[in-house]
């Protein structure tokens, strides 16, 4: 099992990373200055878990990992393992865990550097057991290898999807999450169909959020909620609107979702 401790840190030195406030000062995020960034997407994956959630959480391709520690912010109850595949970026996650101003969040928090797409015996000697936690959540990378690929390494990793890449994400959630637990991950509606197959038969009752710039545009994200065996049928949610018709602000609702004062799905 290679769960590392908080302390333990060999990547760059500061000066080629950031520190960054999210939830308003809640929380803070030490990652790269360049190369995939977290921002509103990794908070708006958080708002997926109910704020009564007080379970353990895993947050697979965490990054530097935002996303699990905005849920371990807000639901103040809950344990989070970050995982993550990049060194850089997993070093980036225990300097997170061990920064001061952090000390509300990291007794909590721990981070496994590996790869989600392990199978088998390989995954459990990774640490990630199988039915070990009660709810799995992803941001895993959605644009197509088509799509205008950035020059830095780090960030074309986090954001190019490799073929069968949601088959193999959702099957390492679905041995690790318990039956009856949770589930949630963020992605361009391009991909639905595919998620939705990777879903069957392994997550069930889900609810889409799709997630809109301004009322009257597509969406540009959705986010996919789920229940791990579940047979329930699918719901469409109401959207969430990012800015306000009048201008660039975001609206209230997603200021109260980015920021970890309210739930995407108002639980």
């Amino acid at each position: 099992m290679r769960l590392q401790p908080a302390t333990k840190d060999s990547s760059p030195a500061l000066e080629e990373r950031t520190i960054d406030a999210f939830h308003r000062g809640d929380f803070y995020l030490i990652q790269p200055r360049r190369g995939h960034r977290a921002g509103t997407d990794a908070m708006m994956l958080a708002a997926a878990v109910p704020s009564s959630f007080s379970g353990r959480l895993v947050d697979l391709g965490a990054g530097a990992g935002a996303a699990g520690l905005a849920v371990a912010s807000r639901c103040r109850s809950s344990r989070v393992v970050l995982v993550e595949r990049e060194a850089e970026t997993a070093n980036c996650a225990r300097a997170t865990l061990a920064y001061p101003e952090n000390s509300r969040i990291a007794g909590r928090g721990a981070v496994i550097e590996t790869d989600v797409t392990l199978t088998g015996k390989a995954r459990i000697a990774a640490g990630l057991e199988d039915s070990s936690f009660d709810f799995a959540i992803m941001n895993p990378p959605f644009n197509l290898r088509t799509d205008r690929p950035s020059p830095d390494d780090l960030r074309r990793g986090a954001h190019v999807m490799d073929d069968g890449l949601f088959e193999s994400w959702l099957r390492t959630a679905a041995a690790i999450v318990r039956p009856k637990g949770g589930f949630a991950l963020i992605a361009r509606p391009r991909s639905l169909t595919e998620i939705l197959a990777a879903m069957d038969g392994r997550f069930g009752a889900a609810q889409i959020v799709p997630i809109l710039p301004r009322a009257d545009e597509p969406a540009i994200r959705i986010v996919i909620r789920a229940i791990r065996a579940s047979r329930a049928p699918l719901s469409l949610m109401p959207p969430l609107i990012i800015h306000d018709a009048a201008g660039d602000h975001f609206s209230i609702r997603a200021d109260n979702v980015n920021n970890g004062r309210a739930s995407l799905f108002g639980d």
